[in-house]
């Protein structure tokens, strides 16, 4: 798979089949999203994976948008650490651009994902940090759900011209 065709082709996964990822697997989503670009080259990240049932299901409740976790063998929260980049924006979208390295490297190994946003709202922020015993230097920023995926989703056309413009 190229990577337009990955671009194209992923897709948000909600529907996983009972089956463990591999740590091998799940070190090589990590490298990728460890391979995104950072401004000013801090790579204040660090990468939170959860792989405990009880937990996964509890995620499940405490984000709104999360029931997938059910199901899902893995997740990995992407978080920014304070400690060597202390701009909250650029937390952000550094972790950004790695959940998006992670989804694209999931992808490709034939896995599912999607993307939880937990940033920047302070309320699943804090209860993400506060579940998850994070020190106070780490900021949740994404919450990713993997695993082989359970469902077939095609992707549809999303290029909108009308959405450029040329100077």
């Amino acid at each position: 798979m190229n990577t337009i065709e990955a671009i194209f082709s992923r897709r948000s996964i909600r529907k996983y089949k009972d089956k463990p990822v591999e740590k091998e697997m799940i070190l090589k989503l990590l490298e990728a999203g460890m391979y995104a670009p950072t401004a000013r080259n801090t790579r204040a990240w660090h990468f939170v994976v959860i792989e405990n049932r009880g937990m996964l299901d509890h995620l499940a409740l405490l984000h709104p948008y999360a029931k997938m976790l059910h199901e899902a063998p893995l997740a990995i929260l992407a978080c920014g650490d304070r400690r060597l980049e202390k701009e909250e924006g650029y937390l952000a979208i550094n972790c950004a651009a790695a959940t998006q390295n992670i989804l694209l490297a999931a992808h490709e190994s034939g896995l599912g994902s999607v993307w939880l946003g937990v940033y920047p709202r302070s309320e699943r922020m804090n209860q993400l940090a506060g579940y998850l015993r994070l020190p106070e230097y780490l900021m949740p920023v994404a919450l990713i759900a993997i695993g082989w995926p359970n469902e077939n989703r095609p992707y549809p056309e999303r290029f909108e011209k009308e959405k450029i413009s040329w100077k």
